[in-house]
């Protein structure tokens, strides 16, 4: 029965096993795994990971969790916002070494993104992510130059995201109404960028993408307030025609246009 959160369940068991074979979960592995719901593959996380650190928005789902895996040691069910949890102050609770976790996660549409970006930024990052999310979202982050976004460059500025499987909507109850998709994330760039380069990188993408039918030209004039012809001459330095659009643009096209500028 779905909770007051309109959360999906997954039962497909086969679903569950590709997922755990995905994560290749080591003896002294930490996981942590948000949105666990019923607990059903924290049941098989379990078995592999030395610990597993299941984070629960809904109280009632933390509740059940919680006398669900009582009698299991190497679980701790934590209900919160994984968007406010302070994740240095988790890791020092529960002896997680640093860059020694994963997270697997089946994450709702609508905070896919914020949570990835919290996870990439963050002072401890993890050394993987093995995420399910909706089949669209999935083949947005993994897209190649041509095909690009806002979503694409933010995850792949940190990561190399895979695109793993797909999982159709039959796999959950009750039945959303469209497919999902895991995706894993992995060569997590462990250094902390300073918040400034970030911020001047961000800026220059979303800068390259407010308008999605002009050139980049186009976009970064208006903007940025920076002189066209200029603009174009940098793009030439770098390889790119003037007509070129954000969505072609690789990560590293970005920070080179970038250290032109």
């Amino acid at each position: 029965m779905p909770t007051k959160l309109g959360q999906n369940f997954l039962r497909d068991a086969d679903v569950i096993q590709k997922i755990i074979n995905s994560a290749d979960l080591q003896p002294n592995d930490f996981v942590i795994e948000i949105g666990p719901g019923e607990g059903v593959l924290t049941e098989e996380l379990v078995k592999y990971a030395k610990k597993v650190i299941a984070i629960e928005i809904d109280p009632f789902l933390a509740k059940k969790l919680a006398e669900k895996f009582k009698n299991t040691p190497n679980v701790e069910i934590i209900m919160a916002d994984i968007l406010r949890i302070n994740l240095p102050d988790l890791a020092a609770k529960y002896k997680i070494p640093d860059t020694k976790y994963k997270v697997v996660a089946n994450l709702p549409y609508y905070i896919t993104s914020p949570i990835i970006r919290l996870l990439l930024e963050a002072q401890i990052k993890p050394r993987e992510m093995i995420l399910m999310v909706q089949k669209e979202v999935a083949e947005r982050i993994v897209a190649k130059p041509g095909k690009m976004s806002i979503l694409a460059v933010s995850v792949q500025y940190y990561a190399e995201p895979k695109l793993l499987f797909e999982v159709s909507k039959k796999a959950f109850c009750p039945v959303p109404k469209v497919d999902s998709a895991v995706i894993k994330i992995v060569n997590i760039s462990q250094k902390n960028t300073s918040l400034e380069e970030t911020k001047k990188f961000f800026r220059l993408v979303r800068a390259g993408f407010c308008a999605k039918r002009k050139t980049l030209a186009n976009n970064t004039t208006s903007s940025l307030k920076i002189d066209k012809k200029l603009v174009e001459e940098k793009l030439k330095k770098i390889g790119l025609s003037s007509n070129v659009r954000a969505q072609e643009l690789s990560v590293e096209k970005w920070k080179n246009f970038l250290d032109t500028l």
